[in-house]
């Protein structure tokens, strides 16, 4: 019974060295073996390797593909002008030799972040030193992002390589510090205000000056018709007059009676009308006198 016990025990301890012996690496990783604390072997294509059992050896794991670091520190930056502002950003990355990353960088991919966030942080605010918020903000961009991508490249490829690679450099948004931007957005409001007001008197000038040509239009319109009224009426007063006269000349007895009926229809137009005249030595009732013949007594005494 010791005997079975002895060579399951065994059998399990074989299986348990082997078995640490043994590891897989993924296709997203970097396998790093070490010794001791040496590194002694990089991994770098999938599939199972040998290694020898702990403690004489380990391995840890490092992710190859292509990492994204975006920017968490929201302090202002100073640009040329002396104008604060704050920018947000992100770096693509990936480690690409594990033994010095590990040497000088770290064991993982934070460490790398760490450091590589603040090598970019000091890399822009050194580009943005020597531009303007309008250079920021126009197509010299492309210019200051791929300076601060040599500068890292550079910082990252010194004498104590990091092991990385630094794929491309991006700016997501450029603002002035919220103290700022307040003031800013008061002037934009005070200047659109501005603009408004003065193109509300413009267009109220020429509103009047409009309206004060029409009515200087309108009265010479009307000053106009009523003069050419006037010289119509005058005209066909005159006409009339000159109809009256001809047919008046043709019977002067007549003309004399049609007067004096229009005179006592422009009298007696009204019921209330009152005259006091003496109707025998008054001239006005000559026609009602006579009978409608104002000339008659003239013509029987001329008989």
């Amino acid at each position: 019974m010791n005997r079975i016990g002895f060579i399951v025990a065994s059998i399990l301890l074989v299986f348990g060295i082997g078995s640490s012996m043994l590891f897989v690496v993924d296709q997203r990783q970097f396998g790093v073996v070490y010794a001791l604390g040496e590194i002694k072997s990089v991994i770098t294509e999938p599939g199972l390797n040998i290694k020898l059992p702990p403690p004489f050896q380990n391995v840890s794991y490092i992710d190859k593909r292509l990492l994204t670091l975006d920017s968490t520190d929201s302090e202002p930056m100073l640009t040329a002008e002396k104008q604060r502002v704050v920018i947000d950003w992100y770096v693509r990355w990936r480690i690409s030799d594990p033994a010095p990353y590990i040497r000088n960088v770290g064991l993982n991919e934070g460490a790398g972040a760490n450091q590589l966030n603040r090598v970019v942080r000091n890399a822009f605010q050194e580009e943005i030193n020597k531009r303007t918020v309008k250079e920021l903000l126009s197509l010299k961009r492309e210019a200051l992002m791929a300076a601060v991508k040599a500068e890292v490249l550079e910082k990252v490829r010194g004498e104590k390589p990091w092991g990385v690679d630094v794929v491309d450099v991006r700016i997501t948004r450029v603002d002035y510090v919220e103290a700022i931007t307040e003031s800013v957005y008061r002037r934009m409001e005070a200047e659109r205000k501005r603009v408004a007001n003065e193109l509300r008197s413009t267009g109220a000038a020429e509103g009047e000056k409009i309206r004060a040509d029409a009515d200087r239009q309108r009265e010479v319109t009307i000053a106009n018709a009523y003069r050419d009224a006037q010289k119509i009426k005058g005209e066909g007063d005159a006409e009339a007059s000159r109809i009256y006269a001809e047919a008046f000349g043709r019977d002067a007895q007549f003309a004399q009676f049609y007067r004096s009926l229009d005179a006592y229809k422009a009298s007696f137009a009204n019921k209330s009308d009152v005259m006091v005249l003496d109707p025998a030595g008054s001239e006005f009732f000559k026609t009602f006198r006579n009978g409608g013949n104002a000339g008659g007594g003239a013509a029987a005494n001329k008989r």
